[in-house]
């Protein structure tokens, strides 16, 4: 009789096993998107901030799409293209006008293929703007995925990280961006993940890399814009819902700028203000999510017992919240950083996404 008990007892647990580990399909899409996008119809699809990304399935090893770039502020962008997981490379998008890429599968034994169009550079650059009319795309059943939101500053952005193209120092400041390899990405990727960017270099939580309050627009004060800036009206809407967000700033607040301008001390009192007050938009947009906050990699010393504090300070204020999971702190061991302006290489984001793997899988999972 015990034996039968045993035996029942362990059919039990392997068919509830099963289940769960039988991910639930979405329906049928011509395409995947996510990220900050614009959606221009049926025609067209621009990538707005850093890994935003446009995939669809294709018959035969060759695809091509048609980009332009939208730029803003005169910058042109960079593109990341994988194809069946496989990274094909980084590609700068300067023309004004639409223009046809073409990129071939390294695997010719599939008789069809996905492809994954990444925006490397960030918002501040301007758009790619895809083509979609033209396309004949196999419509494909997705399976339902863990979502998660990563707010920052360059660092969440791949600032620097590829050299790939062009050494360090050399063109524009932004020609060694590559989001792809950002660390928010990356782990998203480990864990099957979906994810959104939503930062920009050089910003705070209550003032940005070189600026005091009120003279520059900070991350909680465009975060509501769908294309991280206030001259662009559209509105960042509700409809991703991510499981889990995680804010990583304060590396610009806490930073000497470029030492030339008068810097003041850090507002220890607006920080923590502005970032319970960016917490509490979330939990209002996203009624079901985790959030979770990151010290910065390039601060150590002082100025990381500080930023630390300050988090613990913004933890304890919701510490009585029970319409959501406890907000976790998640402190990176030091990272010295081996990218352009004293920002993380590709290798180094991989360690940080290493550092994270686990207690994102906990947070996502439990």
């Amino acid at each position: 009789m015990k034996w039968f008990k045993y035996c029942a007892f362990l059919l039990f647990f392997s068919v509830l096993a099963s289940c769960q580990s039988q991910q639930k399909l979405t329906e049928k899409v011509p395409y995947f998107t996510s990220g900050r996008i614009d959606k221009i119809g049926n025609s067209a699809i621009k990538l707005i901030s850093p890994g935003a990304v446009f995939a669809f399935q294709f018959s035969g090893d060759q695809v091509q799409i048609k980009m332009k770039n939208s730029p803003f502020q005169g910058y042109y962008n960079y593109v990341s293209v994988a194809i069946d997981g496989v990274y094909l490379g980084r590609y700068a998008i300067k023309n004004a006008q639409e223009l046809p890429y073409t990129f071939q599968a390294k695997d010719s034994t599939k008789k069809s293929h996905w492809i994954e169009i990444y925006k490397a550079t960030e918002a501040a650059m301007g758009e790619v703007v895809l083509n979609i009319a033209d396309l004949n795309t196999i419509p494909v059943q997705l399976p339902a995925q863990k979502k998660i939101e990563w707010i920052g500053d360059s660092i969440t952005c791949g600032f620097g990280n590829d050299e790939s193209d062009l050494p360090c120092g050399e063109g524009q400041w932004f020609d060694q961006h590559n989001a792809y390899f950002a660390y928010g990405p990356i782990l998203s990727r480990k864990l099957n993940a979906q994810f959104l960017l939503s930062s920009v270099s050089g910003y705070g939580m209550y003032r940005n890399w070189n600026a005091e309050p009120g003279e520059e627009d900070t991350l909680p004060e465009v975060y509501d814009y769908l294309y991280l800036r206030k001259s662009e009206k559209a509105v960042f809407k509700d409809d991703y819902q991510p499981d889990l967000v995680s804010i990583c700033l304060g590396t610009n607040d806490l930073s000497d700028g470029d030492g030339k301008k008068s810097r003041q001390p850090i507002n220890r009192t607006a920080y923590v203000k502005n970032y319970i007050q960016l917490v509490q938009k979330i939990y209002q947009k996203y009624p079901q999510t985790r959030v979770v906050l990151l010290n910065s990699p390039m601060v150590s010393g002082d100025k990381n017992l500080l930023l630390v504090e300050c988090l613990k300070e913004v933890q304890h204020f919701f510490a009585k919240d029970e319409n959501h999971r406890p907000i976790e702190i998640f402190q990176f061991t030091a990272v010295t950083p081996r990218g352009c302006g004293y920002h993380p290489s590709i290798e180094d984001h991989k360690q940080m996404a290493s550092q994270l793997e686990n207690t994102f899988k906990r947070l996502l999972y439990e």
